[in-house]
């Protein structure tokens, strides 16, 4: 049995020389190591030995059948190697083509805008609130000064959820509902920016949504010469120190008396040009004296206590900072025209 088992090595080791492919090698595995091959033959046949043959011809069993196995397994990794330098020779990388770079995005023209908003204002001493774009009936008109028979209501024709529930108009209901949880104790100063949507037709200066900024400062002994000066600091630190401001009289049923502010065109310096219409001036933000009935709903006695509020759209800004004459590119995705902001 011993002759048998050399006989089986050698053999086996013959076709492992023999084998062209990894096929082969399974074929040699089945063959000589498989449960029918013949080392499994000549294991099951041991009971037939003697006591003192069984681990001479056991041990020398195993000990062919490791053989075997090794050599297998050696072919099977020459055949690989073989395998992965043919590919490396058809499959080349050329290392010397320029790589592919990844497009990082960057923040929209109207985030850096505001945001550029929020820190002049911080800078003078107000902090940024926020508020709900699904509004109560209250909060967006009644609370300031609009009950529900007021023309000034179909000034902004509004998205209504409910007759109770619209898409807020502006964002005015966040002073209110500041005011209203100071509870008229303790000063307000704050700007609240956000989203506001109105039922409006879509063109080169009008969308149903935009952007705001509103500012309220209420406290006592707050003056029309307060808002001229905040505004003022706000007009040069964002178009810079040679712009001009004035103040023209306008109507909003939340502020009395209440202004238009416009800034001096900074294309022509005042003289007058296509941009400003001729007039040396562009209107940039409306603002006001808080009207006491609004003072008196909040909780605030308007005999105490007094403030003035404003609001900008950014849109409207970024336009006249950067020259853009059409509101529809903030919102169309067009690449081309985004990355031209994206360090602005």
């Amino acid at each position: 049995m011993k002759e048998r088992l050399h006989s089986l090595q050698q053999e086996a080791e013959q076709k492992v020389a023999e084998a062209k492919n990894l096929a082969d090698l399974q074929q040699v595995r089945v063959s000589y190591l498989g449960k029918k091959g013949p080392i499994t033959e000549v294991l099951r046949g041991m009971g037939k030995l003697s006591k003192e043959e069984r681990p001479v011809i056991g041990e020398l069993a195993n000990k062919v059948r490791e053989a075997i196995a090794t050599a297998i397994d050696e072919k099977k990794e020459a055949f690989e190697a073989a395998e992965l330098d043919k590919k490396l020779q058809t499959e080349q990388i050329d290392v010397t083509l320029p790589g592919r770079p990844v497009q990082v995005g960057g923040p929209h023209l109207l985030t850096n805008i505001v945001t550029e908003i929020e820190d002049l204002f911080i800078g003078m001493g107000f902090e940024v609130r926020e508020g709900p774009e699904v509004e109560t009936d209250y909060y967006n008109f009644e609370a300031l000064n609009l009950p529900k028979d007021h023309p000034a209501r179909d000034m902004q024709d509004s998205f209504y959820i409910t007759e109770e529930l619209l898409l807020r108009t502006h964002t005015s209901p966040v002073q209110a509902r500041t005011m209203n949880e100071f509870k008229g104790n303790k000063p307000v100063k704050m700007i609240c920016p956000g989203k506001v949507y109105r039922r409006d037709t879509d063109d080169a200066t009008h969308s149903h949504q935009f952007t705001q900024v509103e500012g309220l400062y209420v406290d006592k002994d707050v003056r029309m010469s307060d808002l001229k000066g905040v505004l003022n600091q706000f007009a040069k630190q964002f178009f810079g120190e040679e712009r001009e401001i004035r103040l023209r009289p306008s109507f909003f049923p939340f502020t009395e008396p209440s202004v238009e502010m416009d800034i001096s065109c900074k294309v022509c310096h005042g003289d007058g040009c296509s941009v400003c219409k001729k007039t040396g001036w562009i209107e940039i933000l409306g603002g006001g004296m808080v009207h006491p009935d609004v003072l008196q709903m909040a909780g605030y006695d308007p005999k105490v206590y007094s403030g003035f509020a404003f609001g900008m759209g950014p849109e409207r800004i970024a336009m006249l900072k950067y020259g853009i004459d059409d509101i529809r590119h903030f919102y169309t995705n067009d690449i081309r025209f985004l990355k031209q902001y994206d360090q602005a």
